[in-house]
């Protein structure tokens, strides 16, 4: 254990996917910034231990993203350490982030010129489904293409238009919406809970199936023009294959705003963990989307086995 606090930015997934039904590659990290700027990468994967002590009340500004081309962007640390007061940026750093400006883009909104370069590449509109059935549409750049379902924790997708730009996929992603009646964007709650007690996948593939099918039959029939319908799965990775199944599971009983939290990580689904604490064979689901901008502390800490644990079974 050291003394070194860390800002905590998120979990990640990285690596591209291979050619088969189920990745097995892939590296969730938790992202973790240094007092002095540096970033440090900490594996989730199943069997790794993680033990931290939240050290600060409150959330700190993650800082904001200059984006130069299609290619290249620099996260800007925000130079005030300041408390984050909109969602996980102060207000000075969500008004100097360039990628709030995609939202409006293809309403004719201004962009930067490396912004535009970037939404000016290939992107694609997929359709995902979640553990409890909840499903929406979404875009992702070409780059993205795996990363953004990885990083969501979708049970299953299918991508079914590719877009010869960022301003046609947001398009067809509203009138998706509108027409179609999916949704944008599914609470992060909602995912974490439908993790305890999940449909069968096969429940969940069917329908993303039927979801999937609609949306092509409705781009089919569109005017707008810059894309073409297509059919193809998405790969999930293997670390999120045990959360997707029903078992015995439960809630991770302490908030992540404070305290002292230490267990061995089995699955990873998005941002989701399951995780094994010492003392008991019980499997229990922490969304650790909530330690975000969250100050912490590494060390050999465990979380207590819930006082009520006969009462989970």
């Amino acid at each position: 254990m050291t003394d070194t606090r860390y800002l905590v930015h998120g979990v990640f997934w990285d690596g591209p996917p291979a050619s088969a039904t189920e990745y097995d590659g892939g590296a969730p990290v938790l992202r973790l910034q240094s007092p002095s700027g540096d970033f440090r990468q900490l594996s989730l994967h199943p069997g790794a231990r993680l033990g931290f002590h939240v050290v600060e009340h409150g959330r700190s500004c993650l800082g904001h993203l200059r984006v130069h081309s299609s290619t290249r962007r620099d996260h800007i640390l925000c130079t005030a350490g300041a408390p984050a007061s909109r969602g996980k940026q102060c207000e000075r750093c969500f008004m100097l982030d360039e990628s709030r400006l995609i939202h409006d883009f293809h309403r004719g909104g201004r962009v930067t010129p490396g912004l535009r370069d970037y939404l000016m590449q290939e992107h694609w509109l997929y359709v995902a489904t979640f553990a409890g059935g909840s499903s929406k549409v979404g875009t992702a750049s070409g780059p993205r293409k795996w990363h953004r379902l990885a990083e969501q924790g979708a049970v299953t997708a299918r991508y079914v238009a590719r877009a010869q730009d960022g301003r046609v996929v947001r398009i067809l992603e509203d009138l998706v919406t509108a027409e179609a009646g999916l949704a944008q964007q599914v609470r992060s709650a909602t995912k974490s809970e439908a993790l305890l007690q999940p449909l069968a996948p096969a429940e969940v593939d069917a329908l993303n199936a039927r979801h999937a099918g609609r949306v092509r039959g409705l781009l089919a029939r569109t005017a707008v023009e810059g894309f073409s319908v297509v059919d193809e799965q998405w790969v999930r990775p293997a670390q999120a294959s045990r959360f997707c199944v029903p078992a015995a599971r439960h809630a991770y009983p302490y908030p992540l705003d404070s305290g002292r939290h230490g267990f061995h990580i089995a699955a990873l689904s998005g941002p989701n963990a399951l995780a094994r604490l010492d003392g008991t064979d019980a499997e229990f689901v922490v969304n650790l989307g909530q330690l975000a901008a969250r100050t912490i502390v590494l060390g050999d800490f465990a979380s207590d086995v819930p006082a009520v644990q006969e009462a989970l079974f």
